[in-house]
């Protein structure tokens, strides 16, 4: 098993959102703003290989939107999807699998293209299964009125059309040593991939914990439909991912891919930072 860091660009979003409860005076330290606090974030995905079978967690934010939607989040960077891909040896149709850890836009923007005539919707990747599971298929396909806009229905009904998606289960271990656990938090039945390699374990963090930065239980962000169970969630798995080592790799960090933890007199707080290149 190889694993690979693919960059699909940067993107803006509100501090303050990213944030919740904590003041600016200590988040923009962290991640420093733009006059109209706007602070730049990571749209980091994975590509597992394993044998013949490619397996792509998350892909970002897809370039089929207009120009007023791609004006509110100012993608930036010179990465994308299908560059970062070419750079490993692989193109778009040698995906097997697309695991998608939840279907806000800047998670599963990029499994969804326009047809040639653009007349209507494709899969992004025409050979691959896309995960999912019913739970989060129903909380995303019949949103609430909180999360409805980052839920577009583009990025989400044409993987079913399609009949290329399938459905996983909270602790199942969907390929050899891809095992997944289930939050509910940020948004309804999230998934959360914990990579075994080498005798290491790896966990995908996706929006539990978006950067380095949101590792104090504190740190939630004000997007999350249920602070008080992310804070909950975020607080058992520390403890966790302390107790086995486990390295945590960040979708959202604008800096760091991986971080290790240590115990402070302050709780549970980063350790090393090491790219994902180091397994």
């Amino acid at each position: 098993m190889k694993l690979h860091t693919i960059n699909t660009g940067y993107f803006k979003l509100d501090g303050g959102a990213m944030f919740g409860v904590v003041p600016k005076s200590i988040w923009d330290k962290l991640n420093p703003s733009n006059s109209n606090n706007m602070c730049n974030w990571a749209l980091r995905c994975m590509l597992v290989e394993y044998g013949d079978r490619l397996v792509l967690i998350d892909n970002g934010l897809g370039d089929k939107q207009d120009d007023k939607f791609f004006g509110h989040y100012y993608l930036n960077g010179t990465d994308s999807l299908e560059k970062s891909l070419q750079a490993k040896g692989f193109g778009m149709d040698d995906i097997t699998d697309v695991f998608l850890t939840h279907l806000h836009f800047d998670h599963c923007g990029g499994s969804i293209k326009w047809n040639k005539d653009k007349t209507g919707f494709v899969p992004a990747f025409k050979n691959a299964t896309y995960w999912s599971n019913a739970e989060h298929w129903e909380w995303a396909t019949k949103p609430n009125p909180r999360e409805k806009a980052s839920f577009l229905r583009e990025n989400i009904i044409p993987i079913s059309e399609s009949g290329q998606l399938k459905h996983t289960t909270d602790g199942a271990e969907l390929f050899p040593g891809f095992k997944v656990k289930f939050v509910h938090g940020h948004t309804g039945a999230m998934m959360i991939p914990h990579i075994t390699v080498n005798g290491k374990t790896v966990v995908y963090m996706a929006d539990l914990l978006p950067s380095v930065a949101h590792i104090p239980t504190a740190y939630v962000m004000a997007y999350d439909t249920r602070p008080l169970i992310t804070f909950d969630e975020k607080s058992k798995f520390l403890k966790d991912a302390l107790d086995n080592n486990y390295t945590l790799f960040f979708e959202h960090d604008p800096i760091y891919e991986c971080c290790s933890l240590k115990q402070t007199e302050k709780g549970i707080r980063m350790n090393d930072t090491f790219p994902l290149i180091s397994f």
